[in-house]
């Protein structure tokens, strides 16, 4: 079973490409979602991240306002880098043991971790392969806008993220969703044939 990574910066179409690769059969865990999980109440970086960033950050539950983290964090690198060394390297354990389990039950040609940090958070040389999406600028701009961010904002978490160009650099494979949704279906279907005839070789 390939281990594949699937990433692109913010607002490049991760997401859509993320639904058409489980709509064609394949296994993608979003490390997004088990970063969130990470930091609630009970779980393993709950406190840490309290004990780095302020306990006003909970709430009367102990619920950590992800909203109020994010603007800690992305107005400032060093306080981002912090937060990366709490969160990553455990993200990082529950991804491989999750492909292991997926191996297990018999998946024979590819699986998926999706993540906007994959090159940043050193996965990228322990994966088979990546998957970069990309897009035209000014189209991750708009879409951020349209998602309800600021101008300042949207380019704050732009500046924030390592150039597109940079991320390409470790692509094996290239998705531009810069196009209609069934261009980039069109090169996700080309890609899962691709993936399936490697799993068949």
């Amino acid at each position: 079973m390939l281990r594949m990574g699937l990433t692109g910066g913010i607002a490049t179409g991760k997401s859509a490409v993320a639904a058409m690769l489980r709509e064609m059969g394949f296994l993608v865990i979003e490390a997004d979602i088990v970063a969130h999980k990470l930091i609630d109440p009970g779980q393993p970086a709950h406190d840490e991240v309290l004990r780095e960033f302020g306990e006003d950050l909970a709430d009367a539950c102990g619920r950590i306002d992800r909203a109020k983290l994010a603007s800690i964090v992305f107005a400032d690198p060093v306080k981002l880098a912090k937060l990366n060394k709490i969160i990553h390297p455990r993200v990082e354990e529950i991804v491989f043991r999750q492909f292991a389990a997926w191996e297990r039950t018999g998946v024979r040609d590819a699986a998926f971790v999706e993540a906007a940090l994959l090159v940043e958070a050193g996965l990228a040389q322990k994966l088979d392969g990546m998957v970069v999406t990309h897009c035209e600028p000014e189209l991750q701009l708009e879409r951020l806008r349209t998602r309800g961010m600021s101008e300042v904002e949207a380019k704050r978490r732009l500046a924030a993220q390592m150039p597109v160009g940079e991320k390409l650099r470790y692509a094996t494979e290239k998705i531009d969703c810069s196009g209609t949704l069934e261009e980039t279906r069109a090169q996700v279907r080309a890609l899962a044939a691709k993936l399936r005839r490697h799993a068949t070789a």
